[in-house]
């Protein structure tokens, strides 16, 4: 009997042991049984918030800063050929920058002309369509005024090589035959002296890769940036 008895205040003792222990590990933070497993309790992680998008409208008018990537040539382009370039400035709107230095620009030849050989200037243009801005692959719809160059006139260039070759003519048409032969010497270097011209093109007008022009949109675009 008190073997039974002692055997039993033995078990009791135990129990009431473990359980103090699990309440002490409840106090301290360490809940019984959720090894390894997140705390339902804890607030959850808040996500980075994307970029703001907001949207420019870039006016008519506003000029466009270009350096050419593309080099065109009265005489080595064709009508309808890509041409590209890129903003050699950034372009501001009421203080907030709408296209970043670099963003990229498109267009197409609208006119190569070769100098002639009797009449008529070499003559180049090109006109600008799409916008891309810099480090992104949205493509935006432009208008924009076209851009040209024409060669330099040569009528005076021409009556020189025109009139050296007739007093050279003269000169020697005198010599041989006096005021007759001075007539006729004279219109055969004339001749001669126009057959060099109609022979002889014009010059050609050229815009290198690297070179400067500005563009100034017809219309305004409306862009998206971050």
């Amino acid at each position: 009997m008190r073997l039974t008895i002692i055997g039993v205040l033995t078990l009791t003792l135990s129990a009431g042991a473990c359980s103090r222990g699990d309440t002490m590990a409840v106090a301290a933070g360490s809940p019984v049984g959720t090894a390894g497993k997140a705390d339902p309790a804890a607030p959850a992680a808040t996500p980075a918030a994307a970029p703001a998008v907001r949207e420019i409208t870039i006016p008519a008018g506003t000029p466009l800063a270009v350096i050419l990537d593309t080099p065109v040539g009265s005489d080595t382009s064709r009508v309808e050929e890509r041409v590209s370039a890129h903003l050699a400035r950034p372009v501001v709107v009421h203080g907030e920058t709408a296209l970043a230095e670099g963003s990229r620009i498109g267009g197409v030849v609208t006119d190569a002309k070769q100098s002639g050989k009797v009449k008529g200037r070499a003559h180049v243009a090109v006109r600008f369509d799409s916008l891309s801005l810099n480090g992104s692959d949205e493509r935006y719809q432009i208008h924009t005024s076209a851009v040209g160059r024409t060669a330099p006139g040569t009528k005076k260039k021409d009556a020189l090589e025109i009139g050296a070759p007739a007093a050279g003519g003269a000169l020697i048409g005198a010599l041989v035959g006096g005021k007759k032969g001075a007539l006729i010497g004279g219109a055969v270097g004339g001749g001669a002296g126009t057959a060099v011209v109609l022979s002889t093109r014009g010059k050609e007008i050229h815009l290198a890769k690297g070179a400067a022009i500005t563009l100034r949109l017809t219309q305004p675009v409306t862009v998206r940036v971050r």
